[in-house]
């Protein structure tokens, strides 16, 4: 074979990688999974807790976060979970008082640049409550690369107040802000968690709405290329066959994001579930090839 077939060989099989554009996907998977408390009974975490993490497993997103998660449930998650590393304090002392909203990455995938987490008040930087909340509430966050592509995200986690309206509209305000100050040029955002607040409320619009000055935020559930699969709400307080009408578990991209699915998990075993919430999971893809 002469060397000008060789060379036309060898540019054939080149053909295919170089004309396809890259792109890295990513699964991102919120779930409050129900603080530890022994007058749940049956439901309790020790008769939930393999299920749960077994789930989680099962599905291997890249991004987890977690809401309700008190310090024994974070050591077990941890125990159960090796193939991930999760990061945040405790909401009470900035230590380990408290639950816990930690975000989980997959080691193998990802190497953590950053993390942190600030109270949702006007005093972020120490533990607090803001506004009318009737607790505090925390985010914590994540600056990953990507050990493969090199590719940087943003990633932050929280739980809203159940109680404070105005809490919930400020946080929101909050943590819009918050990312627009610290993501940096190429970064894929990444906003997930429990907000108390369903797709109709203010506090949703306040993270989607146009905002001038403001980085856009969309919901991955209205722009999922695939009708979303499984039942809206979230919300099950322990009872398969509730059904509300909006989820109050969501998980927002920036812009430059793909969401080629979307889906609210509902697995069970003999009608008991592994937490009062169903988790979200959604297939986010980054680049053009997407």
């Amino acid at each position: 074979m002469t060397r000008k077939v060789l060379a036309l060989a060898a540019a054939l099989l080149a053909l295919p990688a170089a004309a396809k554009e890259r792109a890295d996907h990513y699964e991102a998977m919120t779930y409050n999974i129900r603080l530890d408390v022994a007058s749940d009974g049956d439901n309790a975490w020790p008769h939930r807790r393999s299920a749960l993490t077994g789930l989680v497993a099962y599905y291997a997103p890249d991004l987890v976060g977690m809401q309700e998660v008190l310090l024994n449930q974070k050591q077990a998650v941890e125990a159960d979970l090796p193939a991930y590393q999760f990061v945040g304090v405790a909401r009470d002392d900035g230590k380990d008082k408290g639950e816990f909203s930690p975000l989980g990455f997959r080691r193998e995938r990802f190497d953590l640049v950053a993390s942190g987490t600030f109270w949702l008040s006007p005093t972020p930087d120490a533990p607090s409550k803001g506004w009318d909340a009737a607790l505090p509430r925390i985010a914590s966050w994540a600056r990953l690369k990507d050990k493969a592509s090199q590719h940087m995200l943003l990633v932050v986690n929280t739980h809203f107040d159940h109680i404070g309206t105005t809490a919930r509209i400020e946080s929101a305000k909050q943590i819009r802000r918050w990312i627009g100050d610290n993501r940096k040029a190429g970064e894929t955002v990444v906003l997930m968690g429990d907000f108390n607040s369903p797709a109709t409320s203010p506090a949703h619009g306040a993270i989607v709405g146009d905002a001038p000055g403001q980085i856009a935020l969309h919901d991955t559930l209205t722009i999922s290329r695939t009708p979303h699969f499984g039942p809206l709400g979230t919300f099950t307080g322990f009872k398969i066959e509730q059904l509300d009408p909006s989820p109050i578990d969501h998980i927002f991209v920036g812009d430059g994001v793909a969401v080629l699915r979307h889906a609210t998990l509902t697995q069970q075993t003999g009608g008991r579930l592994p937490s009062d919430h169903y988790p979200v999971l959604a297939d986010l893809c980054v680049g053009k090839g997407c």
